[in-house]
């Protein structure tokens, strides 16, 4: 694995681009990251409510002279740890695939999830767990900002003098995944492609996409690989990610086949090599995404839905 620190805040990752880290990782704790050549500036995500976003800007605005205003926001996919503090740099332009922007529209809403953990102490073992990993943050003061630029497939920015490439390989995680390579820097920000040390989640699939991406970035002529989730990492690090994904599309295929419904699966799924990454209980939507690959089911169950079940497992 990479030598690189992993604690909250800024990481110099060489030639003014930057990763900006929150452990450890888990629900909420996304990272982002910032490049500049010059006075240019582009800004690879905001954060999970206006507090955060505000400490990142903060702390990038001391360290580095073309965070003082910054010229271009990316947001990698439309998960709320990643787009729900974009108000606070509402005058840049904020650029996301198409397919992002559209998951932004329709997927849960700031104020919808504020109301969720309001109603939190009536909602049982649902409740409980909403509240043990969305408590923390502030929800309810949050104006959800849309992207201003949309692009499908791949976009290439230019940063002052510097060539910055997005690559959409969604739909995996959600439905519009995005890569930021810096060539030149030989760095990649993967966005949620990478939870190092942590379960994935696959939101949308299919698994086959999501093991694509993870081809597409061991291709790649970098050094330095920063994850969604979790600490700086390199290709050994995308290579464990894509055999936990490869491991768990395995298992659930052949309990799908022998008939076992996927909640029964998700428990039964043997974890003991992945004991020491959080978050365990994603196993469940994982085996659900799966089966619902196998069996041809376009439709997406309710997130609400799938946390219920997460709890289940969680807290028993």
């Amino acid at each position: 694995m990479s030598n690189w620190s992993y604690t909250r805040g800024l990481h110099d990752l060489g030639n003014s681009v930057y990763a900006y880290l929150q452990p450890d990782g888990t629900w909420g704790r996304s990272n982002a990251g910032i490049i500049t050549d010059g006075e240019a500036s582009l800004l690879i995500d905001t954060l999970f409510d206006l507090k955060l976003t505000q400490q990142m800007l903060d702390t990038m605005r001391k360290s580095i002279p073309a965070a003082a205003h910054i010229d271009m926001v990316v947001n990698t996919h439309a998960n709320g740890d990643h787009c729900w503090g974009n108000e606070l740099v509402a005058d840049a332009q904020i650029i996301a695939s198409a397919n992002t922007v559209e998951e932004m529209i329709t997927d849960t809403s700031p104020l919808q999830l504020a109301a969720l953990l309001k109603q939190a102490p009536q909602l049982g073992q649902l409740g409980e767990y909403v509240s043990r990993i969305f408590a923390p943050f502030e929800f309810g003061n949050i104006t959800l900002t849309l992207p201003n630029k949309t692009f499908e497939g791949e976009l290439s920015l230019v940063v002052g003098d510097k060539l910055v490439h997005l690559i959409e390989v969604g739909p995996a995680h959600t439905r519009g995944d995005t890569l930021v390579h810096i060539p030149s820097d030989r760095v990649v920000f993967t966005a949620d492609i990478l939870f190092i040390g942590g379960h994935p989640i696959i939101w949308a699939g299919p698994t086959s996409n999501w093991l694509r991406a993870c081809d597409r970035i061991l291709a790649m002529d970098v050094d330095s690989i920063v994850p969604g989730h979790g600490p700086i990492t390199d290709k050994k690090g995308v290579a464990e990610v894509k055999g936990y994904l490869e491991y768990i599309y395995q298992e659930a295929c052949k309990r799908y086949e022998a008939g076992m419904p996927a909640l029964e699966a998700a428990r039964d799924i043997p974890m003991d090599r992945y004991a020491t990454w959080t978050d365990g209980e994603r196993i469940v939507v994982n085996v659900v995404s799966i089966y619902r690959e196998l069996s041809g089911d376009l439709t997406h169950p309710g997130k609400v839905s799938l946390f219920g079940q997460m709890a289940a497992l969680a807290l028993r």
